[in-house]
């Protein structure tokens, strides 16, 4: 199983501790406590492991065509609605929001093709990712792409549990469809403002893969 670079630090810092209270409890004469400690550290172990896992993935074929948008995270899809974006398209838009739960892969890749024009990393709260408020309100950042005609918004969003974001693009990268560019750790939500001629091709309450699934295509030229 692949790990992403991205948790590296807290991998590393989690295999230690493992280490440490599993040492440590074969020391407790109490025989269930040893059980209990030893069982939970190799658990938070492991979990740490699978929670960093870095699958790889493969673009639909044709879709790097700079009129189609791939899902950038793992999760379930809980908003598909239009509304009015006044800080990237400045007008009407179409959004998408996915919900990652801590078991999903939560390595982000690129929705489309094209250059970063827009950056912006927001302070804020920690609310439940589910929750519409995260989306105005949690800790995220904003990064915008411009393919042509194109132009998509893509929000890393904190969790309640995630503390977190890592992001590795910035204005004026040059960036392709699929590639990863970061992770929200532990818990999070993703929203895509899209332009209002894109055919949304996905449902709430679907499940959706990053770099896999297709979430929206332009119609016409």
């Amino acid at each position: 199983m692949k790990l992403t670079r991205y948790g590296y630090d807290v991998i590393i810092t989690m295999a230690i501790v493992t280490v440490v209270v599993t040492l440590t409890a074969l020391f407790v004469p109490v025989v269930w406590l040893k059980a209990l400690l030893i069982a939970i550290a190799l658990f938070l172990g492991l979990f740490t492991a699978y929670f960093f896992r870095d699958p790889e993935r493969r673009i639909p074929p044709g879709s790097d065509d700079g009129k189609t948008v791939i899902s950038p995270a793992d999760g379930k899809v809980v908003v598909v609605e239009d509304v009015i974006d006044n800080e990237y398209h400045h007008g009407p838009a179409r959004q998408i929001s996915i919900f990652l739960s801590p078991l999903n892969v939560h390595v982000n890749r690129l929705p489309i093709s094209g250059t970063v024009d827009y950056y912006q990393y927001v302070h804020g709260k920690y609310l439940v990712a589910y929750h519409d408020k995260a989306s105005t309100d949690n800790e995220r950042t904003h990064i915008g792409v411009t393919n042509g005609s194109v132009r998509i918004l893509f929000k890393q969003i904190a969790g309640a549990v995630a503390r977190r974001i890592v992001c590795t693009i910035g204005v004026g990268d040059a960036v392709r469809i699929g590639e990863r560019f970061g992770m929200i750790k532990f818990g999070s939500r993703m929203d895509l403002l899209v332009p209002m001629e894109m055919e949304i091709l996905v449902t709430v309450g679907e499940m959706v893969v990053a770099g896999e699934t297709v979430l929206c295509r332009k119609v016409g030229g």
